[in-house]
């Protein structure tokens, strides 16, 4: 009996599978086998080795989870998490699916924030929360301060903030980069800044894949003509918001790193450096405010 269910269960993802492909969609196998885990209540491993249960009410939900997927809504929204610095966080069509070259902005806070474990650290942008989550969960004793200016968003990266345990060290605010929105109080100061903040050209979202185009939030990536119009806004502020001897930390679209490092440098920062992403791009700059 088992073989059979392990078979039927088999067959059911290489169809599904089929599906997907003819929907244009790279991943098919592998959305398959995570959609029909979602809808059997299991773990991907239990649903490839056919440990499933293939009820009338599993294929019901799992051809109403296929149907969203072939419409192209986003993996990670339709199971309604998605994994980032090895944690998993909720997410939804309100925030930015977590991306892994942000990780790259979390793992240069964690070095610098490794010398000075008390620092202050802003996020702007915040959106589902992961860059601050993964800064404060393995940063215990840094302060935290994540900025959106979606209160939709914030709700989100709030629940995040519990879902790990660090609600008492992240502190959520709602503000367009430094200007506060929803309180009275003032930023005040960091010791590091980060951000993935919106860097699309305006023409640039009308030529993205469907997952994105069609369902995140362009809030979060459009960012005017040469999408340089919040780069420019958060490098100008950081100079009022970094304390001396601090770093401001960017994520950069593909092709305007250059273009960031003269923004930092005119703005009397110094470039720390620059990193690639996993393609060999280069993705973050790190800037100093350097003082005695």
């Amino acid at each position: 009996m088992s073989e059979m269910l392990a078979r039927r269960a088999l067959e059911a993802i290489d169809k599904v599978s089929r599906r997907l492909a003819d929907a244009g969609i790279e991943s098919s196998r592998l959305d398959a086998e995570l959609l029909i885990a979602a809808a059997a209540g299991v773990s991907r491993e239990a649903a490839i080795t056919g440990s499933i249960d293939m009820s009338s009410e599993t294929l019901k939900r799992f051809d109403a989870l296929v149907a969203r997927r072939e419409k192209r809504e986003p993996i990670a929204y339709i199971l309604g998490h998605k994994e980032f610095y090895s944690l998993d966080f909720e997410v939804c069509p309100a925030v930015l699916i977590p991306r892994p070259e942000s990780e790259l902005v979390v793992g240069a806070a964690l070095e610098f924030v490794a010398a000075k474990p008390d620092s202050r650290v802003l996020d702007i942008g915040t959106g589902s929360g992961a860059i601050a989550v993964a800064i404060a969960v393995n940063a215990p004793h840094a302060r935290v301060t994540a900025v959106d200016i979606s209160a939709d968003a914030l709700e989100v990266a709030s629940r995040n903030a519990w879902r790990h345990w660090v609600e008492d060290r992240v502190k959520f605010c709602r503000a367009d980069c430094f200007d506060v929105l929803d309180a009275a109080e003032a930023l005040g100061t960091f010791e590091v800044i980060v951000s993935n903040p919106p860097y699309l050209d305006d023409a640039e979202i009308g030529a993205l894949e469907p997952d994105v185009r069609g369902y995140e939030p362009r809030v979060a990536m459009r960012a005017g003509a040469g999408g340089l119009d919040i780069l420019r806004r958060i490098v100008a502020g950081a100079t009022r918001h970094l304390a001396l001897n601090s770093e401001l930390i960017i994520e950069v679209a593909a092709g305007q790193a250059d273009t960031a490092a003269k923004l930092v440098e005119d703005a009397g920062l110094r470039v720390a450096a620059v990193i690639n992403d996993f393609a060999g791009h280069p993705r973050v700059v790190r800037a100093r405010r350097i003082g005695k």
